[in-house]
This record gives C-alpha cells, structure tokens and sequence, in this order.
C-alpha cells in the first residue's frame, strides 16, 4: 500500500504519441527502478494526446514543448530517430547523476526550467573529469558544489550565491 500510494503521488508524466505509445517525458529514473524491481504499471500524468500524429511530426512537436532531450550520455546533441525506444534501453550519463549529487548536496536549487539537471550536467562535464568522478564520486560532489556557488554558474537555473 504505501509504494501505491507514493505511486499516485509521484506520477510519471507522459505524452501520448503515435501508435497509442507512451512518451515519458520526465522521471526515467523511477520508471527504469520501477521496471527493475519487476513492476509493469504506474500512474501517468498525461500532458498532451500528440497520437494523431506521424512520427515525423511528433518529435518536432515534443521538442517544442521542450518535452524531450536528445541528447546522449557525453551531452552530444542526437537525431530524435536515435532516442532509446524502452527505459531499459537508456545509457547512464555520470554527470548528470553527479548534478543530482550536487543539487542535493545544496549546490544549486531544484527548479521546474526544462531539463536543469542536463544543463548543470553539461557545466560539470567541462570542468570535472570522469576520472574524478569514477575514482571518488564524493569528491567529485564536493567540488561540484563549489563550482555550483562560483560566479560561472549564475546563468543556470536553480543557481545559489
């Protein structure tokens, strides 16, 4: 009862898209955990009903709401057609978890601006290295954190002086 309830509480926002499929456009993370631990449903806030549409028009569509990001793991702009199919299929990106890190660790305020945690990744991304971050991750947030606070952040969203 109590994962159901935080379920209801937490949905996963969604677009409705061509061939009557789900398009999660927010919370991968939780829909990835979910899937792990075996569960096949969930509640979905859907944002928009884009089913009438062809695929072709669809992502243009998606991107104008800024409802998808295509962007792979090293923060390399991709074609829509190259956009996983499945949440299992979704490589993980260091530092974007490094931004979650950071963000907890009080390096910079959550925000509802589309994709912040993407933008502060790419911040890091040029400033820390994946050697950093693979051989001490702790370190890595650590330093996030000051970068976060130093004056070549403030343009992004959720930044704290």
């Amino acid at each position: 009862h109590a994962l159901r309830d935080f379920l209801q509480h937490h949905p996963i926002p969604a677009v409705e898209g061509p061939d009557d499929k789900l398009y999660i456009t927010d919370h991968h993370h939780l829909g990835l955990a979910l899937l792990d631990q075996g569960l096949l449903t969930g509640f979905f806030i859907i944002e928009a009903d884009l089913s009438q549409l062809s695929l072709d028009a669809f992502w243009p569509e998606m991107d104008k709401h800024k409802w998808v990001h295509p962007y792979d793991e090293n923060g390399i702009l991709k074609p829509f057609l190259a956009i996983p199919r499945h949440l299992t299929h979704l490589v993980d990106d260091p530092y974007r978890s490094l931004a979650g890190f950071v963000r907890n660790a009080g390096g910079y305020q959550k925000t509802d601006a589309s994709f912040s945690e993407f933008l502060w990744a790419d911040f890091f991304r040029s400033r820390i290295s994946s050697t950093e971050i693979n051989s001490d991750f702790k370190s890595a947030v650590q330093k996030g954190v000051v970068l976060a606070h130093g004056s070549d952040a403030q343009t992004l969203p959720g930044y704290v002086a």
